[in-house]
């Protein structure tokens, strides 16, 4: 069991700080509590300096992270035990240091039952001695053993259960996986408040909300002095990107939310492996594919095509690289189940895009 770190004695204050300053709206929080979420490369110039992006930060919360997330819903799926451990230990050694997972990763997996992933991380903190070096981001409230939802009861349940299974005895960034509408934020938003004061969870976010959904718990934050959500974790890419752009973009900048982008390649779409239905079978996600294979999606994949021959690139490398210079995403999240997977995804950090390509991509993926 890996204990929690210093932040328990030294970040609660600042957190307690922060509530304060959510509660009084963006006016009362000082400049330097910007997010470096919101501010994200500058297009204008081609995504910034010649350098890999540093860290940033997840809304008023202390927790940094560099602008890539290592999806493990792979993991005890498509990706066995040692493999997802070759993955663990490249991903780490490239000096990155978040990981994404949820509590019910992989149910939909023949065979499993849920908690594969966690199980696979928590095997992987005890053989590695790692967690103190790892952004670790878990979520609750899909169906599990029959049960889901966001009442009090059943997050600090789930709580428990996902430390056991990580061997941790914290979370880095908690996530309310999809909405409640049958329990008040105000229930669920207590229960992770007790979670916080426990020192069992460091920040919260929430995962697939509208901006109606996350602007009304905001509201209940504020009035009630409650842990507020920092990050959200919306579907966006260069084909799906009608859940961010739009209201939900322009709450995050306005409240200062970090931004943790999921399905970023679009279910291995945007890496121009499914070009054609006879491409679907490829693998056990090509069933996920056929409905970018249209007009659009056949143009997305032709701009990619040549943003990446212009710069060497993989198609992957492309479509992370258009994401991490989105204004106001924090990271996006991808996943990999082979070493050479995983490597492509890294160079995405490296990856400079211009203008134009910038532009070029833009337009492809208009809706």
């Amino acid at each position: 069991m890996f204990s929690r770190r210093k932040f328990l004695t030294t970040s609660l204050s600042a957190a307690s700080t922060a509530l304060v300053l959510a509660a009084c709206g963006n006016d009362a929080a000082p400049a330097a509590a910007a997010p470096a979420s919101a501010a994200g490369p500058d297009p204008a110039t081609g995504g910034g300096a010649d350098t890999r992006p540093g860290k940033r930060r997840l809304g008023r919360s202390t927790v940094e992270i560099s602008p890539l997330v290592l999806g493990t819903n792979t993991f005890g799926w498509t990706a066995d035990r040692e493999r997802s451990f070759e993955i663990l230990d490249r991903f780490s050694d490239a000096g990155l240091e978040t990981l994404d997972t949820a509590n019910m990763y992989s149910t939909w997996a023949p065979g499993n039952s849920g908690g594969e992933s966690e199980t696979i991380i928590g095997d992987w903190f005890e053989s590695r001695g790692k967690r103190d070096a790892i952004v670790l981001i878990t979520k609750v409230g899909m169906e599990l053993d029959g049960q889901k939802g966001l009442s009090a009861a059943y997050i600090e349940r789930a709580a428990e259960d996902s430390l056991r299974r990580l061997k941790t005895d914290y979370i880095d960034v908690y996530f309310s996986h999809e909405p409640d509408p049958g329990t008040p934020h105000e229930e669920t938003l207590r229960a992770y408040q007790r979670l916080i004061e426990a020192g069992k969870v460091r920040t919260i976010g929430a995962s697939n909300y509208d901006a109606g959904q996350v602007r009304a718990a905001l509201e209940v934050s504020a009035a009630e002095g409650l842990p507020r959500y920092e990050v959200l974790q919306p579907r966006y890419n260069l084909y799906d990107r009608g859940d961010f752009d739009g209201p939900l973009h322009d709450l995050a900048i306005a409240e200062d939310l970090g931004v943790i982008t999921y399905s970023s390649l679009a279910s291995g779409f945007l890496t121009g492996k499914y070009r054609s239905e006879a491409d679907l079978g490829q693998s056990p996600r090509g069933g996920g594919v056929g409905r970018y294979l249209d007009e659009r999606g056949l143009r997305i994949l032709a701009a990619l095509d040549d943003v990446a021959a212009r710069h060497e690139a993989e198609l992957a490398e492309v479509s992370l690289a258009w994401i991490i210079a989105r204004e106001g995403v924090t990271a996006p999240i991808a996943s990999a189940t082979s070493i050479e997977q995983l490597d492509s995804l890294v160079a995405a950090l490296d990856l400079q895009l211009t203008a134009e390509d910038l532009q070029q991509l833009d337009q492809a993926s208009a809706i």
